[in-house]
């Protein structure tokens, strides 16, 4: 949503900038990661305290590696259900680097949670700050005495979010606005300008279900749809398989993007281990070997009288 400095980089650079700095403009920086179908808190306020227990989760994702200033994300969320399981508390901090911008947001979740004969139904809101950096002086652009990119102007901007989700044993759905405010910056004239605009609002829908296939084997099946006024929409679908209750492994497939293959080992109850590689299937493809995402998990039960047990969502 925040809609960055358009011009000419160095050509070194001019692919990734281009690519960056268009997606800016039709508001499309809300972050991507591929393993989303084991941690929603990024996009959905609601899902806090959906796991029982409180929750960690790390992720690092390096986009389009070999592309100088291609976005490299890194995202630690926590949270929890309170004691009567009636509300759930959630933490977000991501950092994001595409160019020569950065992002660097604090976002507090609070969730609502109902519970009906088949589990929960939430609803959710998110409230933060988004610290966004300009580093102009890094940009060269080969001409003597051009003095259009100095200094490194920075702003502090604010944002909110809804959800709804809802979530039984083997089931989920949800639906959010993770940015309900548009962020508009000139960082030239070191000027920002906050307000709602309706078309610049993303809209994501996320489903999954889990099939017993036998005692040792589960099929899961997710999707993610995002969707904005004036852009394509985006269809992430996949197919996953659990294996005695320990090692998923699938594959993702994401419109006009990328195919991608997903792994995650239960280390035990508590800590759990992923990654992803996603193979381009854009013309990004030709100077880029593909995208890593690396995610690692962690329940923790403060109640000795309960035993964690592994979430399939």
């Amino acid at each position: 949503m925040i809609h960055a400095f358009k011009k000419t980089i160095i050509a070194g650079n001019i692919l990734v900038m281009l690519v960056a700095f268009s997606e800016r403009a039709q508001a499309q920086l809300e972050p991507q990661f591929t393993q989303y179908m084991f941690n929603e808190m990024f996009i959905n306020p609601a899902y806090a305290g959906s796991r029982d227990f409180m929750s960690m989760n790390l992720v690092y994702r390096n986009q389009w590696v070999g592309i100088d200033g291609a976005p490299t994300t890194q995202n630690f969320t926590a949270h929890t259900p309170l004691r009567n399981e009636r509300f759930g508390v959630g933490l977000s901090v991501m950092n994001e680097e595409i160019g020569v911008t950065r992002d660097l947001s604090v976002f507090g979740n609070y969730a609502y949670r109902m519970p009906v004969s088949f589990g929960f139904v939430s609803l959710g809101l998110s409230a933060g700050i988004i610290h966004h950096t300009e580093r102009l002086n890094d940009i060269n652009t080969n001409e003597d005495n051009d003095n259009s990119f100095v200094g490194t102007p920075q702003f502090n901007l604010p944002n909110a979010g809804f959800g709804a989700y809802v979530n039984g044993d083997r089931f989920y759905a949800g639906f959010s606005i993770p940015r309900l405010l548009e962020n508009n910056i000139d960082p030239l004239k070191n000027k920002s300008t906050n307000g709602i605009n309706t078309d610049y609002w993303h809209y994501y829908i996320t489903g999954g279900y889990v099939i017993p296939v036998n005692e040792n084997v589960r099929m899961k099946a997710t999707t993610m749809i995002k969707a904005v006024s004036g852009a394509p929409l985006i269809v992430d679908i996949g197919a996953h398989a659990l294996f005695h209750e320990m090692f998923w492994i699938g594959a993702n497939y994401r419109t006009g993007d990328a195919v991608a293959a997903v792994a995650q080992f239960q280390i035990n109850n508590q800590l759990r281990m992923g990654y992803s590689y996603d193979f381009t299937t854009t013309e990004l493809k030709n100077y880029s070997s593909g995208t890593h995402e690396i995610t690692l998990g962690y329940d923790f039960s403060f109640d000795k009288k309960r035993v964690v047990t592994p979430r399939y969502f």
